[in-house]
């Protein structure tokens, strides 16, 4: 699931708007059209890989943060199109030295979150140490300290399952990167508390055949079947595939249920089913954008012959394509439409949760202040340093949108000689 991720060094001085859920609402992208109905993407900026639950009338959504710290994002919704981001779930990443210094493209890969026992779960795949978990009994934390469940290279996209017969498992794919295998999928057994893997492993799927480079899975149960959902074809011109058993084992049926088709949804990838309190089933999913990052999209879900279809089937093929636009699948729940902060005053003791460091930060890079401003502190550059990937201090946030203004005022008068 490698990419540059794309962010901003800037302070986005955008509108602010008064709502409920949330105070604030992006000037330059908002998902929720107002009458009912919402626009996708319904987050256009970096939330890579998502994953989404419902906790009662709650959603919460994780993706990938890679190199940046803290990690793990965690957003939260009331109708899977307003979102708020609320936290992060791994505040330093480990082991802390490796990420005391950028490694691009590396650290958290592809998470997913599940709620077992009055306890969150988040696993994610580091493709050069393993697989990690963290836990917390509140959504907001504290979360523990990730814990290595498995110490392997290449093991990613971790996905837990817990049985209805007392068994748990863990499905995740590999990557070629680091393994020199990929297309495969495995399951391995998993202890109750999700804090260690039981056997070596089974693979339940190879679609080097017809679903190459496939991933990301997430699996289900919908009786009498388990399901997994997972991408092929690559993260810019893939397709979603569904494979269905009786059997958690296999041998599984597969069927494409979403691709691209007629539209200018490039590649339909990596995503999640969840349902709503109704009971209707939805898929979220991004979309790769480039220097824009994986922007994170919502699809209408339906059943034929207990198999799913994704988005809408245009061309009456039996598989979906992704809708533009479509009725909310929660209505009149807040007043005003609201998003993930993109401007930041400084008028907060603390930065505020946008942003994130290229590496695990040092006492010594910032002081906030709530007297609006943020005091940046010089740092001397790492030895034989290239250009900013090779900058630990570079202070990050996600374009918000495909076309915005960045504004930020910037005072050095405190800079010493040989100061930049």
């Amino acid at each position: 699931m490698k990419h540059t991720v794309a962010e901003i060094v800037f302070a986005l001085c955008l509108l602010r708007c008064l709502v409920n859920g949330s105070d604030f609402c992006s000037r330059v992208w908002v998902a929720d059209n107002g009458d009912g109905t919402y626009k996708n993407p319904v987050l256009h900026a970096d939330y890579s890989d998502p994953d989404v639950i419902r906790v009662g009338n709650e959603f919460y959504l994780v993706s990938s943060s890679f190199e940046c710290v803290p990690g793990l994002p965690i957003l939260r919704s009331y109708d899977l199109v307003n979102w708020e981001l609320i936290g992060h779930a791994v505040q330093k990443l480990v082991p802390e030295e490796y990420y005391n210094r950028p490694r691009p493209g590396c650290g958290i890969w592809a998470p997913a979150i599940r709620y077992h026992n009055n306890k969150f779960y988040i696993f994610y795949g580091d493709p050069d140490f393993g697989i990690f978990v963290v836990t917390a009994t509140n959504i907001t934390g504290p979360w523990s300290k990730p814990t290595l469940i498995k110490k392997v290279r290449g093991w990613i996209d971790p996905c837990p399952f817990w049985d209805e017969d007392g068994q748990a498992y863990l499905i995740n794919a590999l990557a070629a990167s680091r393994s020199g295998i990929k297309s495969v999928l495995v399951i391995s057994k998993m202890s109750q508390d999700g804090l260690e893997l039981l056997d070596d492993g089974v693979i339940v799927y190879d679609g080097e055949q017809d679903n190459p480079t496939i991933e990301g899975p997430k699996l289900y149960k919908r009786p009498p079947y388990y399901y997994i959902f997972a991408p092929a074809g690559g993260v810019s011109y893939g397709w979603q595939v569904v494979l269905r058993s009786t059997n958690i084992y296999g041998p599984y049926e597969v069927k494409r249920v979403l691709h691209q088709g007629p539209t200018q949804i490039n590649g339909p990838h990596q995503g999640a089913l969840v349902d709503t309190p109704d009971g209707r089933d939805w898929f979220v999913h991004f979309q790769d954008k480039d220097a824009f990052g994986r922007v994170v999209h919502l699809q209408p879900v339906r059943w034929e012959n207990h198999w799913p279809i994704i988005g809408v089937d245009l061309d009456g093929d039996g598989v979906g394509e992704p809708v533009l636009s479509h009725q909310k699948p929660i209505l009149a729940l807040q007043a005003k439409p609201y998003t993930p902060s993109d401007s930041d005053e400084f008028n907060e003791p603390r930065l505020g949760l946008q942003w994130q460091w290229q590496a695990n930060p040092q006492p010594n890079w910032a002081f906030p202040t709530s007297m609006g401003f943020l005091r940046l502190y010089c740092v001397p550059p790492p030895e034989k340093w290239t250009n900013f990937l090779d900058i630990p201090n570079l202070l990050l946030q996600k374009f918000p949108a495909s076309k915005f203004t960045a504004t930020t005022l910037v005072t050095t008068e405190l800079l010493q000689n040989g100061e930049v």
